[in-house]
């Protein structure tokens, strides 16, 4: 584990009874990828769940194995308020750029939820464009806020189930194990058979 401090909630999660909240916690995965979309996830959590979440052992999915993640996924999903997913496509990752097209999966996870948030968090750096809600840019977010790493957990066992079942149409490139990452054993495959429509061009293999 790189980090196995369990999360605080960020100052806009703290329960407040006359100031309670709609807190969108949002956050990509597929950044690094060489293969498939970039997958983003909007997830909304009452705040009386958040140390529940953070006790049941939610955190950066980074941090979590496979196993964890499908549990915690299922948890986060059964208590959420509104969890949404968006995509952006290998075609868009090669036109705009894997920053934008991550931005852009954000906004659309972020637009596909049916309860309005009154906030979104978003994990990184980068402000969403033309976000019709306010945000806040959270670095490191996915390991500050238990909303934040809801989504990146939702996000992340979402795209490696997309990915498991593209691998039966790709079966070269070893993407069962490396869910699309530029393992040794998937950049050979590219130098052997070439890249395949799901390939992101725009990177280097």
């Amino acid at each position: 584990m790189l980090n196995s401090q369990p999360l605080q909630l960020s100052f806009w999660e703290t329960p407040a009874p006359s100031q309670a909240v709609f807190v969108a916690g949002v956050d990509e995965v597929g950044r690094g990828c060489l293969f498939g979309p970039v997958v983003a996830a909007a997830v909304i959590l009452p705040s009386d769940v958040s140390e529940q979440l953070i006790s049941a052992g939610v955190k950066d999915s980074k941090q979590l194995n496979s196993r964890q993640r499908s549990y915690l996924a299922l948890l986060i999903k059964d208590v959420a308020i509104d969890c949404k997913i968006g995509m952006a496509s290998v075609k868009e990752i090669d036109r705009l750029n894997i920053l934008q097209a991550s931005l852009l999966a954000m906004k659309r996870a972020i637009l596909k939820l049916k309860v309005q948030p009154e906030l979104c968090l978003i994990d990184g750096n980068q402000r969403v464009p033309f976000l019709p809600f306010p945000q806040e840019t959270m670095v490191k977010g996915d390991s500050k806020s238990v909303s934040i790493a809801a989504a990146s957990i939702i996000a992340k066992v979402w795209r490696d189930d997309l990915i498991v079942r593209l691998a039966a149409k790709y079966p070269h490139y070893d993407l069962i194990n490396n869910k699309g990452y530029g393992t040794a054993k998937h950049r050979l495959a590219l130098q052997k058979y070439g890249a395949s429509g799901q390939h992101r061009q725009s990177f280097h293999w």
